[in-house]
């Protein structure tokens, strides 16, 4: 009777020594809280982004009739600026992803491994370089100064159209200022910018001569005119 007392005894000690034994701890891995990050001049950036680029994509191509028509300033939308506009965009989102992911540089604030953790809401769910941003509006600016530039030299002989330039050249800069500026401020001591200006400048030099080349040779291969009859839209 004894010895079955000890057994018993003996297995709940070993069953409440199981329970009560502190079980294995997983590690969990925790970030400080994330930067603040100034949501006005981000929708800023967002907006001028928007505006800049579509002036660009969305802009006739203005020239000068040559005398074999009608003298005087003409202005044609072609369905062809899908092909800038699409290369532009699929470079962007090459830099978006692959790019700024091989690299890693990470935003002002963050560390790798915060961003790798891509913890909602905490400002480090991306990286920062190349600036996308500015590759995407400084990039729009390169593409519609490279049309004006050819439209300009090459189909108006030099002769300048300010409707040209304001729509091709001027107001996508003027974008790309404000994406600039909503890119990299910081308007209080605790605000951070979403990007340094080393990450900045990192999009924004390729972007513009990449687009300046794009603009350039697609206005080359593409003439303004319609090529038949009076038509405004060149399909």
């Amino acid at each position: 009777m004894r010895i079955r007392e000890k057994v018993v005894t003996a297995a709940c000690v070993t069953v409440a020594a199981c329970l009560l034994a502190p079980g294995e701890a997983a590690a969990q891995v925790t970030f400080p809280p994330g930067p603040m990050r100034d949501k006005n001049w981000a929708t800023v950036s967002d907006v001028s982004l928007v505006l800049g680029a579509s002036a660009v994509f969305l802009m006739p191509r203005v020239y000068y009739s040559d005398p074999e028509a009608t003298v005087g300033w003409k202005a044609r939308w072609h369905v062809s600026m899908l092909a800038p506009a699409m290369t532009m965009t699929v470079l962007t989102t090459l830099v978006e992803v692959p790019i700024k992911d091989g690299i890693e540089s990470t935003r002002p604030g963050c560390s790798v491994d915060q961003t790798n953790a891509d913890v909602s809401g905490s400002e480090c769910q991306t990286f920062a370089s190349p600036g996308t941003h500015a590759f995407a509006s400084w990039g729009a600016t390169g593409t519609g100064l490279g049309i004006f530039l050819v439209d300009t030299f090459r189909y108006s002989d030099g002769r300048f159209n300010a409707g040209g330039f304001i729509g091709n050249v001027a107001f996508p800069l003027t974008a790309s200022i404000f994406t600039t500026v909503g890119r990299l401020a910081e308007p209080g001591d605790l605000d951070l910018p979403h990007e340094d200006a080393g990450q900045f400048l990192a999009g924004a030099i390729p972007g513009f001569f990449i687009g300046l080349g794009v603009g350039a040779a697609y206005a080359a291969l593409q003439r303004p005119t319609c090529g038949y009859g009076n038509a405004i839209f060149c399909w």
